[in-house]
């Protein structure tokens, strides 16, 4: 049975474009002239494991849409919160009309998997593949399979990948809160945390021994 009561008021509100928190995620494009180029992008992350897989979604307004297109190429770097204002810039600024790398003193390098640069002060950088896109709507999503991942050494965890608490990525706060928000604290190991809660649940009727 649903239950119908509890101690807040529920609200409806009309549909739109909230899931708390979003991604930073800095897609560096080469253009058609060659020029190097960052964009924030904030509607993105991982879409597939096998292959592994990311997906971005941008409007065809942005230079980047078109630079993908052209490359078939893109990297998705993670800035950290000391790169919180070089972040914010990338995203309300246009590679038509500015040279991103040069205003914001990130140094571009061509990734060594496809044709795209990333920020080498990134503390990793995904390089992607393109393998689909699809329009929706305003947005279309490019998804890209992974083919290499470039990174700081000392970000690395023991098992040889980016650890959250050292890339000390950072989050965006969406509508209703526009701002950067830093990661905060541990609250539980995942597939873990759950398990006292799992054990107390009684097996399903039929349930084979």
């Amino acid at each position: 049975m649903v239950k119908t009561c509890g101690i807040m008021k529920r609200i409806a509100i009309e549909p739109t474009t909230v899931l708390h928190p979003h991604p930073v995620l800095l897609v560096g494009t080469f253009g058609a002239d060659g020029k190097p180029n960052l964009m924030n992008a904030a509607w993105g992350g991982i879409c597939c494991s096998d292959p592994p897989c990311v997906a971005v979604s941008l409007r065809e307004a942005t230079l980047t849409y078109h630079n993908i297109l052209h490359t078939e190429a893109f990297t998705v770097g993670i800035p950290s919160r000391r790169h919180v204002e070089v972040a914010d810039y990338v995203g309300i600024v246009s590679g038509r009309d500015h040279d991103k790398f040069r205003d914001t003193g990130l140094t571009p390098v061509k990734s060594e998997k496809v044709n795209a640069p990333l920020a080498a002060e990134l503390p990793f950088s995904l390089e992607c593949r393109l393998v689909q896109h699809h329009k929706l709507g305003l947005h279309t999503i490019f998804i890209g399979e992974i083919v290499g991942i470039q990174a700081d050494e000392d970000v690395l965890s023991p098992r040889g990948v980016p650890n959250i608490e050292k890339t000390q990525a950072i989050l965006w706060g969406g509508l209703g809160n526009n701002h950067y928000f830093a990661v905060g604290e541990k609250l539980g190991k995942a597939f873990s945390v759950g398990q006292k809660l799992k054990s107390t649940q009684a097996e399903p009727e039929g349930t084979a021994p």
